[in-house]
Parts: C-alpha cells; structure tokens; sequence
C-alpha cells in the first residue's frame, strides 16, 4: 500500500472483543497481537480492557506499533482506558460512536468474542466492504456476499490473515 508520497503505508489490523478482564480468549488475543506485530502490521484496538489489553500486550511485547481508539475526552476516561500497552491514544470522546472509526479505519478486522460494541463494529465493517476474521465472534443473519470468514483457532486466523492481505 503506497501513500501519495510514494512511501509504502503500514497496514492496520484491527482487533474487536470484550473489554471483561476474565472473558474468555485473552491468551488467544495475546497470540493474536504478538503475531501481528511479527508480520510488520500496526494493532489498533479500542485500546480499554479485556480483549482490547490482551492483543495491546502481545503486540507491544513484539516491538509492534498499538493504536487505541478511546470512547472518552483525555480528561474524563474511564479505568483501563487506555490501556498501558497503548502507544497511540485517540481520544474522541465519542462513547459508543468510536465504533466507526474502528470499523473503518483497520484494512482487516479480527472479531473476537464480545457484545453489542464488538457486534457493531463487526456489522459496520462489513458494511463497508472490510474483510473480517470471526474467531468466536457474535453471530448474527448476514447477507452471503459479506466478507466475513470464520475460523477455529489462532493458526487458522493468522492463516486467513495472511491470505487475505497478500
């Protein structure tokens, strides 16, 4: 991916899931972060707890670069935003309305288990034409053409991430 300038462009990964401190996956999303650092890729998150903390960790613990979109102002966030694993905070103060930009900005998204915030960055990607990696994500009734891809384990979404990045 090249900028204007003619530099080639970081590519983003996002990962969505719950912000639960003992929800389920953390190792996974832990693994998840460190392989994508690995591969060169910027990790960007909603940069709070659970999932979010999880794939920050991996990620920095593998010199990679960690976004964190937060849902507060810098002077009114919430505990565990951000997380201490990210380099990059964004503070909106946009509440739930961050999901947008979470949505929209990654070129791929890694949907892991989560509620209604994660269920709506998921269908808003989709909706954009963004490819999203489901391992154990929310379901939902989706149209056939959406490019949302279902796997069983880390191997096989890092095994679907490569593929689809190219």
């Amino acid at each position: 991916m090249k900028t204007t300038n003619g530099k080639k462009r970081r590519a983003i990964v996002g990962i969505v899931g719950g912000h639960r401190e003992d929800g389920p996956c953390l190792d996974e999303a832990l693994r998840l972060g460190r392989a994508i650092a690995e591969r060169g890729y910027v990790l960007m998150t909603g940069g709070g707890t659970g999932i979010m903390r999880a794939a920050s960790e991996g990620a920095a613990l593998a010199g990679g670069l960690t976004v964190g979109i937060l849902p507060d102002d810098r002077k009114n966030s919430r505990p565990g935003y951000p997380n201490e694993f990210i380099q990059v905070p964004i503070y909106t103060g946009l509440g739930d309305a961050r999901n947008v930009i979470n949505a929209l900005t990654p070129d791929i998204i890694i949907a892991l288990p989560g509620s209604y915030g994660t269920l709506s960055e998921i269908v808003l990607a989709l909706k954009a034409g963004t490819p999203v990696i489901s391992f154990g994500a929310p379901s939902f009734e989706r149209s056939a053409e959406a490019p949302l891809h279902t796997a069983s384990s880390v191997e096989e979404t890092l095994h679907m991430l490569d593929l689809l990045m190219g």
